[in-house]
């Protein structure tokens, strides 16, 4: 086989070089890890046919088909198509294969599908997202996750974005049993008071968590009808200063928070660093070296807020320092 395969555009075009000469692997994109079951049929073909017979799941919820051929990639691309059209991924050119890999799969917890905490539909807004940035070279890590208890570790990527609800109280039905008050205090954080047998929400301290609703037996307390979220920016895991995503917006829309990551690639695109191997730089060391006023001018161009929505006018990130 000839040994001058080109490694830049085999990653761009999604596969992994491994440790063996002339062996790679095939990534597999799954927007919130959400896909129709007909995909792993597709995806054991591939494996069987094309690679060692081995899937690994990634942590990111997509799929990477071990022991894959380089000099396959063009026939395995053309096997991938019906993947990527079941699964709603943007292409440049049908039939070659995914045209970036830089944003990586935009991962999700389980959401209101199945999960009784979850706030909001997950897998949906991920997929929406998904429509929206990919594809794209530049470096981007996002996770929805349904509630604050953030089983899909939000907090650890560039952009988290936790489901919350306005809890809704109906004073007519409720018998004053105090179960949503017991609950906010054993699993949250405390911001339910009983006051004249009237439940009183704390506005301040309350997470918009939605522990209250699922212990209220008679729904006295039920979800807003507006979804609502809270935008954690810049966690990271890495070599030098892994820490975890701060909030920037609390009470926000969808809209507003796909229009700041859409802006947040404008953002890189100016600022990265024009020393960046194959553009891949970390958006929070880049705020860090351009400062949070200046990122946060770009991210907030265009949006216009909802008067309910706090917005963090400033930003500051702990974590472990190793390049200290």
């Amino acid at each position: 086989m000839s040994l001058d395969i080109n490694t830049k555009k085999l990653k761009k075009n999604a596969f992994r070089v491994t440790k063996v000469r002339g062996i790679g692997a095939s990534r597999i994109r799954v927007p919130g890890g959400y896909l129709n079951a007909k995909a792993l049929g597709m995806i054991q073909d591939i494996a069987e046919q094309y690679g060692n017979g081995y899937v690994h799941v990634t942590s990111r919820q997509g799929f990477e088909i071990e022991g894959i051929r380089l000099e396959d990639m063009e026939e395995i691309n053309r096997k991938l198509q019906p993947i990527i059209e079941l699964l709603g991924i943007n292409q440049e050119e049908p039939g070659k294969g995914y045209p970036a890999s830089g944003t990586r799969n935009i991962s999700a917890c389980i959401g209101n599908n199945v999960c009784p905490f979850a706030n909001y539909n997950t897998a949906e807004l991920a997929q929406r997202i998904e429509r929206e940035v990919y594809p794209n070279d530049l470096h981007f890590k996002i996770a929805c996750t349904g509630c604050s208890n953030d089983c899909a570790k939000a907090r650890m990527h560039d952009f988290g974005i936790i489901g919350m609800t306005m809890p809704q109280y109906d004073p007519t039905r409720c018998v004053s049993c105090q179960a949503c008050i017991k609950g906010c205090k054993a699993l949250s954080v405390n911001a339910l008071r009983m006051e004249n047998y009237k439940i009183v929400r704390d506005e301040e301290k309350c997470i918009g968590c939605g522990v209250c609703v699922t212990k209220c037996p008679m729904r006295a307390l039920t979800r807003s009808e507006k979804k609502y979220y809270k935008l954690t920016i810049m966690g990271r895991t890495g070599k030098r200063n892994p820490r975890l995503g701060e909030d920037f917006l609390v009470w926000a829309d969808a809209d507003n928070i796909i229009k700041i990551i859409l802006n947040t690639y404008k953002f890189v695109d100016k600022y990265i660093s024009p020393d960046a191997p194959a553009r891949k730089e970390h958006i929070g060391y880049i705020i860090d070296r351009v400062g949070f006023e200046e990122y946060k001018k770009w991210a907030l161009d265009g949006v216009e807020l909802a008067p309910e929505t706090i917005v963090k006018q400033c930003v500051y990130w702990g974590g472990i320092h190793f390049d200290r």
